[in-house]
């Protein structure tokens, strides 16, 4: 990357040391950065139902994910280790992620479509996981029918799916 700190700090009009003392380095700057812009680029649905909401989530994800944007805070997050500030900067990204995509879960449960016993963390973490690793970690193509495929596993489960003697549930 050619970007450099006096670069910003000239394009902002301050001085390279507020840049440093806020955010360290170079690569702290660039990966907050990112991960403001990753923010910014996955608002959370709201269609009125659980399954709808989940396949936009998704659909945003997958299609951030396969962006220049999205790969290049993959690599700046994988490049980073385990340096405190970026770990501090990681921690606060996910935890703004799930606090503002758990309203999905939270609002399915107000209306009846999940049990008020549910963790909505957990229901973010088992739809953005898959997309994480197939898109990130193993860089397989993306099926544009992915998302679709994780929500419709994560709400009916593959027991239900291939066990006819079950009856199917439905989330609209």
């Amino acid at each position: 990357m050619g970007l450099t700190v006096s670069e910003v700090a000239r394009s902002a009009q301050v001085n390279e040391t507020s840049i440093y003392r806020r955010w360290g380095t170079r690569e702290n700057l660039i990966i907050d950065a990112l991960l403001a812009d990753a923010a910014e680029q996955l608002p959370v649905p709201d269609s009125g139902t659980l399954r709808g909401d989940l396949i936009a989530y998704a659909t945003a994800l997958a299609r951030y994910l396969t962006s220049p944007a999205g790969n290049a805070l993959d690599r700046a997050l994988a490049s980073a280790g385990d340096d405190p500030a970026i770990r501090r900067l990681r921690d606060q990204y996910w935890d703004a992620r799930y606090a503002q995509s758990s309203q999905i879960a939270a609002r399915a449960i107000e209306r009846g479509e999940l049990p008020d016993t549910t963790d909505p963390r957990f229901v973010l973490e088992m739809l953005v996981a898959p997309l994480h690793f197939r898109i990130v970690l193993t860089r397989e193509p993306l099926d544009p029918d992915l998302p679709t495929r994780i929500v419709d596993a994560l709400l009916h489960g593959f027991v239900r799916a291939a066990d006819p003697a079950q009856p199917e549930r439905r989330f609209s």
